[in-house]
């Protein structure tokens, strides 16, 4: 039993209290299993309190309110495997980094598909002068992300629709027990799939009616990645700015279209793509069955040249 039903077994009298009080002790004793499995991971706090649980990272302090039935939320993710995406988020940090020191004005970052915003708070703690941006389509993912961004206190432009290759309000499908994997596919066709509307713009036009630039773009869009640069290729064309994507075949293939095709549109305009190894950019060519990463940097030749020189690894 758990611990609302123990403690009702036994105020309807069907346990004595010596019984309730051993049967309770032994539910408790999880509080304690999670004092000790914190150990060696990057969440440093877990805090309850009527109806939340929020989990802070022992590294950068960002807290990010956990939902019940979110399996794959990011502080779940670094409690089962110690961290989230560790050598991506170092490249990261060493990219906005290098971005930092080189340009006089305002870095603008772009989180397209944000979810409830742990990259883009974490980005956010860290680099205070920058420009964010964080767009998630889902209403309901969208509230999360807005909360997280208030209890963080952090300086984020949030915006309540998605980016493809023309403006439209396409039929989304949402997940409860894993927000992340939303989509304007049906991904894993679970019965318990939920469809709602919403709204998708494209970048160009985005980012020309509020006269913004664009340095650098993280890009998880759950398979619909294509259309995000297909719709923004004039601003990525003049901006020239560091993208981090997801690209992976499964979710490609259920809008029929292969992830090379993301990589050839982007080597049209100048980039080159790598994966990380050993806190070093590896350069990646071309995607096949045997590929199994699944984020990509693209860089572009000229506009980062130094940068490719300076952090690829010597083959």
């Amino acid at each position: 039993m758990n611990l609302k039903d123990t403690k009702s077994a036994y105020l309807a009298g069907q346990m004595s209290k010596p019984e309730y009080i051993d049967a309770m002790y032994q539910l408790h004793q999880h509080l304690f299993e999670y004092a000790g499995f914190l150990e060696g991971t990057d969440i440093g706090k877990i805090e309850i309190t009527d109806g939340t649980v929020v989990m802070t990272s022992r590294t950068t302090e960002v807290k990010i309110y956990c939902d019940q039935y979110d399996k794959r939320l990011a502080p779940l993710e670094i409690l089962n495997f110690d961290f989230y995406e560790k050598t991506d988020s170092d490249m990261i940090f060493k990219l906005l980094t290098n971005l930092s020191n080189q340009k006089e004005d305002e870095v603008s970052f772009f989180d397209i598909g944000a979810n409830v915003g742990w990259y883009t708070i974490n980005l956010a703690k860290m680099f205070k002068k920058f420009n964010f941006f964080a767009f998630e389509p889902i209403p309901m993912t969208f509230e999360k992300l807005k909360a997280n961004v208030e209890l963080n206190r952090v300086n984020v432009n949030l915006h309540n629709f998605g980016f493809s290759n023309q403006e439209q309000e396409l039929t989304f499908y949402y997940y409860p027990e894993g927000s992340g994997n939303a989509s304007a596919a049906n991904l894993s066709e679970l019965d318990n799939v939920k469809t709602i509307p919403c709204y998708v713009k494209k970048l160009d036009d985005f980012t020309a009616e509020k006269s913004l630039t664009v340095d650098f773009i993280k890009c998880d869009v759950e398979g619909a990645e294509l259309f995000v640069y297909q719709g923004g290729i004039e601003s990525i064309k003049k901006n020239k700015p560091i993208i981090f994507t997801e690209m992976l075949r499964k979710w490609s293939a259920k809008f029929n279209y292969n992830p090379n095709e993301i990589i050839d549109l982007l080597f049209g305009v100048g980039y080159r793509c790598f994966t990380v190894k050993e806190d070093q950019l590896v350069e990646f060519f071309r995607m096949d069955d045997n590929t199994i990463e699944t984020n990509f940097f693209f860089l572009h030749s000229l506009n980062h040249g130094v940068l490719i020189e300076s952090l690829a690894l010597k083959v």
